[in-house]
């Protein structure tokens, strides 16, 4: 006796599909990034690696980072090749300069988001920029650790504390919900009680 597929399976692939919009475009993304060239069949490559990824091998449904937002992508995607480029170029530069590279150091940054889709994003956009990468992340103290390549002070590590807090912002503005967003005006640490108050 043959399944009979109605209307409401084909409505469940639509919707699944839809809310994993965000992740296939970041996969293609991805995909191009590791070939290092922009070409159509790069680009339809991805696609037909995205669509096998979620469809072949589903994962769970992520709670969270569901809504795409065009300008705040266009903000992040903006961001993260200005990174890319400028760190790349101060890599390569420190590499081959006769003092070389001086010191590194290892941080760790409180995050305001524990979305398992936009702690993703923000890893993997951290990691692909040269000199820098993401060694740990404790999802339920929501507490990224990441390697940099080079500090010179206390002062430049604070900064670049600073820089994966708005990368972080970025990323949620980009593909965060509503409330994920409204999160963002809520300091590190702070915890809501069952009766909506703020404490810390």
């Amino acid at each position: 006796m043959s399944a009979e597929v109605g209307p409401e399976a084909g409505q469940d692939t639509r919707h699944r599909l839809r809310h994993q919009l965000p992740l296939l475009l970041w996969l293609v993304l991805v995909w191009n990034l590791l070939w290092g060239t922009w070409s159509w069949a790069n680009l339809i490559g991805g696609v037909v690696v995205a669509l096998g990824v979620t469809l072949l091998l589903p994962l769970p449904p992520v709670v969270g980072g569901s809504r795409l937002r065009p300008v705040a992508l266009m903000r992040f995607v903006g961001h993260f090749v200005v990174d890319l480029i400028s760190s790349g170029a101060l890599v390569a530069w420190q590499t081959v300069r006769p003092a070389g590279i001086d010191r590194s150091a290892i941080i760790t940054v409180e995050l305001r988001t524990d979305s398992d889709l936009l702690l993703t994003i923000l890893s993997e956009s951290l990691t692909l920029v040269p000199g820098s990468m993401v060694i740990d992340l404790d999802r339920e103290r929501r507490m990224l650790a990441l390697h940099i390549l080079h500090v010179r002070d206390e002062s430049d590590v604070e900064r670049q504390r600073e820089s994966v807090l708005a990368e972080e912002e970025r990323v949620v503005r980009a593909f965060g919900s509503p409330e994920e967003i409204a999160a963002l005006d809520i300091p590190p640490g702070t915890t809501i009680s069952g009766e909506g108050r703020r404490t810390p």
